[in-house]
């Protein structure tokens, strides 16, 4: 099917053909098969001794272990939002990003510290989670101890005393 279409100030007339377009589409359950078989597998290597560290422990470390890209994530994400950003000087740009990583820094060290305590006393906080209050955690993230703290800042305006 085709429409003609009109001159319209600069536009001179033209001619659009119309089409329709059939997809038909089968799943190959063997494929699929095959591709579950090998979703979730994770290869661990280790030069400790089996004795040592067995494979739940290997596991658990694995788990736990300080991984550096998460930082990045929070550096560009929602709590510090570093984003490209347009600064004629320098200098200027050399001082936000250094102020961020001092934000990403007590970021880091809040949650070290509320995790370790936590593991030392053997407990965890319930209340972080929005809609599951009752769910608790013995690693809980920054942000969801941040989340719990009702609004952003306060306005001190209402507070300036009037000369």
């Amino acid at each position: 099917m085709s429409a003609l279409l009109r001159r319209y100030g600069d536009r001179p007339a033209s001619v659009r053909v119309l089409c329709d377009a059939h997809l038909r589409f089968e799943v190959d359950g063997e494929a699929a098969n095959e591709v579950r078989k090998h979703l979730g597998w994770r290869v661990y290597a280790t030069n400790q001794p089996a004795e040592e560290l067995n494979l739940q422990k290997a596991v658990l470390a694995y788990r736990d272990e300080y991984v550096i890209e998460r930082c990045f994530g929070r550096l560009k994400g929602k709590p510090l939002s570093l984003k490209p950003m347009y600064l004629q000087d320098d200098d200027r740009a050399t001082g936000l990003i250094r102020l961020l990583t001092i934000g990403l820094l007590v970021l880091s060290l809040l949650e070290f510290t509320v995790r370790r305590q936590l593991a030392e006393e053997g407990k965890e906080l319930k209340g972080l989670y929005a809609g599951n209050p009752k769910r608790s955690t013995a690693r809980p993230t920054t942000e969801a101890i941040l989340g719990v703290f009702p609004g952003d800042l306060p306005d001190h305006d209402h507070h300036r005393r009037e000369n």
